[in-house]
């Protein structure tokens, strides 16, 4: 499975961005897909995370309400729609998918493929 992440950049607090991750290699909704971040000298954290059919979703506590996950499987593309963005919010974030048995779980070791990252800053 190859992952492709894009649409991060510069933005101001208070602003949106919208990330895009494009998945190929095999059946699109074989996999649950989720994002995670990680800041400058910090370890990658979860942010979001969508079920193979897209009915189901997770997020970080601290993240409800401004950023939502989504999918299309005919276009095999993961999403995450980030709003109210502040300060800290500037990191790097990945895409990531992997036959993971509960969309609940956080942890970055419980996903197989990777994208490369999208930076993400936020000015204040």
């Amino acid at each position: 499975v190859q992952l492709q992440a894009f649409g991060g950049g510069l933005v101001q607090a208070g602003g949106y961005l919208r990330l895009s991750c494009a998945a190929s290699g095999r059946t699109f909704s074989t996999d649950v897909m989720g994002w995670f971040r990680q800041a400058p000298g910090k370890e990658r954290v979860f942010v979001a995370a969508i079920s193979r059919s897209g009915g189901r979703t997770y997020y970080a506590d601290s993240l409800k309400g401004r950023f939502t996950i989504s999918r299309d499987n005919a276009k095999n593309t993961v999403y995450l729609q980030m709003n109210s963005l502040n300060a800290e919010d500037t990191a790097v974030y990945y895409c990531a998918a992997g036959l993971v048995s509960r969309v609940s779980d956080y942890n970055p070791a419980s996903y197989d493929y990777w994208g490369q990252g999208t930076q993400v800053t936020v000015s204040s």
